[in-house]
């Protein structure tokens, strides 16, 4: 999958990280940016998704849309011989057109934590079946600056 996508060689922290969270272990990466921090949870989560039930299975969440909407780039370029459907569910976008999309059925959830608690709150976004959950750049989403 990865190969596919142009990368020639895997990273340091691809690496060590992705047949770990592959197997379904709980991973902890810290690593300069840039590093391929993105594509080690990425294809982590897309070999663990039941293609055949689309229901919400992983939940992403980024500190701001844009770094939100650059996962979800990632996760559909890694995703696309698998048909993978992936949502941004970010704040500054239509709530309604958020809600017909998770309806339709989505594999992986990728926002920010405003929106996210929304949808969940709303009940547009059901986490019964989610098993994995991604916190990236925790650092600044567990800060009380931000």
């Amino acid at each position: 999958m990865v190969c596919s996508v142009g990368f020639e060689k895997l990273s340091a922290i691809q690496q060590r990280g992705i047949v770990p969270f592959c197997k379904g272990l709980d991973v902890i990466q810290q690593a300069q940016s840039g590093t391929g921090k993105t594509a080690t949870f990425c294809s982590g989560i897309l070999q663990q998704l039941d293609y055949s039930l689309t229901e919400c299975q992983a939940l992403v969440l980024a500190p701001t849309h844009e770094l939100a909407q650059q996962i979800e780039k990632v996760m559909r370029v890694l995703g696309d011989y698998l048909g993978v459907k992936v949502h941004a569910c970010v704040g500054g976008t239509s709530v309604r057109q958020d809600q017909r999309i998770l309806a339709s059925g989505i594999h992986v959830v990728v926002g920010t934590p405003g929106r996210v608690f929304d949808m969940l709150r709303r009940q547009s976004l059901q986490p019964d079946h989610i098993k994995m959950f991604v916190l990236d750049e925790d650092d600044k989403m567990l800060s009380r600056d931000t």
